[in-house]
């Protein structure tokens, strides 16, 4: 057996618990351990004079100590001085024991190693690693940088350390058991490392390699590693558009009837834009194929994406099938009910609304109506995909902002509409700009149409960063800006009051508005409301029946009164910038200019400041949502940690953009040349997560 392939179980040190804790990181397999790459390095190859050190340097020194103190003031304290002949540096220990007190003496001989930082009395280590020595040139310096790996709680970087170097020792007892699947020529070209000399490279890199080099990705090493994890993300996602292309999938026909296309367009209160024109010729392309429509539909906040959607389900009803629309909160989920029975309100189909709030008989009614084919569009929530749900002609389902769902959710709602080997046609669309980066690698399995043109009459939103402190200035804004007859969003982070996160909560910023603005009228949504009052207090809002709105973050998408034009945002640090992006949006929808207030807690950190920043300074979404990417990473802005399409553990995509180029040319050459290389390279670094690539 392929002793790479055995259980981590196997080694030297490891056991049970061990056993349990090292899973929980994603190391089964001895194989895993090799990929399991240190965060960074610690540079203990050599001792440095004590008069060269700098702040922040995280260096190995050696000493003999002149002096030690107990401090008694605030935390108990031992202060330990250290002299090389250069110079001298204050060692600080918080916990210490008797046997530390007795073996630090003066005159004692040490090498310690940590981050030295200003203290009272100069340089300082806190908690140094140390030893006691007996001559000064017995300080033990290692023969490489050592390495730091992720670990979880129970583990330490010894146990971790001697593991990855038992794996390294199996692996170079038998080389041949761990195969190079880059082509050679690509190899070549981009003048990578072998696998063996990069592996080797990144868990004991040789004392002359630069640690920034190392910290910020340039190494070969880590380049051709991060290369071959894209690479295969990329082959994975192109693999299960290979599948999707196999089965077979309802045709709708070139054209839904003249008349009846003329009747739906004239019908609408406005003219597409030739984005949404555009957008919806590629939709028609991809229905009158045999095979599965698999489509993003991306464009910012108010580009009017809905409305394509609703012509895509207008070529499915015009071919008698049924369209399902499955949108992630009821709020969202109601408003599209609402448009879409207006906008198919003289066509002879029954448009159905579905939750997990509709009860009894009327919940028997609708899926009475799907089962026969009676209802042509079901519009909800995640009640779509439950298993009481049956379709009688499903032939095309559309997500609305898709990332919120997981993926057995996604997945769950296509298959009632599996029929033998035909699947529906699947739509998935987006407010959040989804940058290039991304795209590439994660929906490289989607065709992605772009609605970059806005309708026109869109005022751009002026945005503001201010701090708490101006509260009472604001809310005597609110009384002018009401006095005028517009009306006002004021959102809040958070229902409840919380120790940890020292936000405002929304039913008593509502209380506080109310009392503070006698004469404007306040209501207040959130998501823990029921449908209906939720419905009531919005169609009171849009009716301008209230003046002021305290909500959520539950109106991020789908609410449209064009007579709000100003939003208060408090503690905008707490969200990602795509998220503020799509609240922001909720404002500059009528005819007068918008504000955004963004109104952030004191005192403001440099990373917070700057990213607020960015959204002051840009109104486009694709240049914040390549900025967010930046700050926060990928798993984190597109909401893919619960659904597993990009778990990186190597590559960083905003570091690595440079890459993803190379990447598709070399996917391409592995398909017609090696195809043979697909499979193993998904499962060393995707595993069990392939098979969620579908979706």
């Amino acid at each position: 057996m392929n002793c790479l392939n055995q259980s981590v179980g196997k080694l030297t040190g490891i056991g049970a618990q061990t056993l349990n804790r090292l899973e929980k990181i994603g190391i089964r397999k001895v194989q895993d351990l090799l990929f399991h790459l240190p965060l960074r390095y610690e540079d203990r190859t050599q001792v440095y004079p004590i008069s060269a050190l700098r702040v922040g340097m995280t260096v190995l020194v050696r000493g003999r100590v002149d002096f030690i103190d107990s401090l008694p003031r605030g935390r108990k304290s031992l202060v330990c001085r250290i002299s090389d002949g250069t110079g001298f540096i204050s060692l600080k220990f918080f916990h210490f024991t008797a046997n530390q007190n007795n073996s630090l003496k003066p005159g004692a001989l040490m090498s310690c190693f940590a981050e030295v930082r200003h203290g009272f009395a100069g340089l300082e280590m806190v908690h140094p690693d140390y030893q006691i020595i007996y001559n000064l040139d017995d300080v033990i310096t290692e023969a490489c940088l050592t390495p730091i790996y992720p670990l979880t709680d129970g583990l330490s970087q010894t146990l971790l350390r001697k593991a990855v170097k038992q794996a390294l020792t199996l692996w170079n007892n038998n080389p041949d058991l761990l195969i190079d699947w880059i082509p050679p020529s690509t190899l070549k070209k981009y003048a990578y490392p072998s696998l063996t000399e990069a592996l080797q490279t990144l868990h004991a890199p040789n004392k002359t390699m630069s640690l920034m080099a190392l910290q910020n990705g340039s190494v070969p090493a880590l380049k051709r590693l991060a290369f071959e994890e894209l690479l295969a993300h990329h082959l994975s996602l192109r693999l299960s558009r290979n599948k999707i292309k196999a089965w077979q999938a309802p045709i709708f026909g070139q054209d839904p009837n003249k008349a009846i296309k003329e009747q739906f367009l004239s019908a609408l209160p406005f003219k597409l834009t030739g984005a949404q024109q555009r957008v919806i010729k590629d939709i028609e392309t991809d229905c009158e194929q045999a095979h599965p429509m698999m489509r993003l539909i991306q464009g910012d906040v108010g580009s009017g994406k809905t409305i394509v959607s609703a012509y895509a389900a207008l070529l499915a009803l015009s071919a008698d099938y049924q369209v399902a629309i499955m949108a992630p909160t009821e709020l969202l989920a109601e408003q599209h009910h609402r448009n879409f029975s207006l906008w198919f309100k003289n066509f002879q189909t029954k448009v159905v609304f579905l939750t997990g709030q509709i009860k009894g008989n009327a919940r028997k009614e609708i899926l009475q109506s799907l089962a026969e084919g009676s209802a042509g569009i079901i519009i909800g929530t995640h009640a779509l995909f439950q298993e009481s749900v049956n379709f009688h002609r499903l032939g095309l389902v559309i997500i609305d902002e898709q990332h919120r769902f997981g993926v057995h959710q996604r997945m769950a709602l296509r298959q009632k509409g599996q029929q033998g080997n035909t699947r529906p046609h699947q739509l998935v669309m987006t407010a959040t700009p989804i940058p290039r980066t991304l795209a590439m690698l994660q929906y490289s399995d989607l065709d992605i149409s772009i609605i970059d043109e806005l309708p026109p009459g869109r005022q751009p939103i002026v945005t503001s960063v201010i701090p708490a402190e101006r509260r009472p200035a604001v809310i005597d804004r609110i009384n002018h800006w009401v006095a005028k007859k517009r009306q006002v969003y004021w959102v809040c982070t958070l229902i409840e009051e919380s120790d940890v996160l020292q936000c405002e909560a929304a039913e008593n910023t509502a209380e506080l508005l109310t009392l503070a603005l006698g004469n404007v009228r306040v209501a207040l949504i959130h998501g823990r409301m029921k449908s209906k009052e939720k419905d009531s207090i919005m169609q009171a809002f849009k009716n301008h029946q209230i003046d002021l709105l305290v909500a959520t973050t539950v109106i991020e998408v789908g609410v449209d009164v064009p007579n709000a034009s100003l939003m208060i945002i408090e503690n905008p640090e707490r969200l990602g910038l795509s998220q503020l992006h799509q609240l922001r949006g909720r404002v500059g929808r009528g005819k007068d200019d918008s504000y955004c207030l963004l109104m952030y807690q004191s005192p403001l950190s440099d990373t917070a400041r700057n990213r607020l920043g960015i959204l002051r300074d840009s109104n486009d979404g694709f240049v914040i949502a390549e900025k967010d990417l930046e700050l926060r990473g990928p798993g984190e802005m597109m909401g893919t940690r619960q659904t597993g399409a990009i778990n990186l553990k190597i590559a960083d995509l905003a570091r690595d953009v440079d890459l993803l180029e190379a990447i598709q040319q070399t996917t391409e050459q592995i398909l017609i040349q090696a195809p043979q290389a697909i499979q193993p390279l998904c499962e060393r670094w995707l595993g069990a997560s392939t098979e969620y690539a579908e979706v």
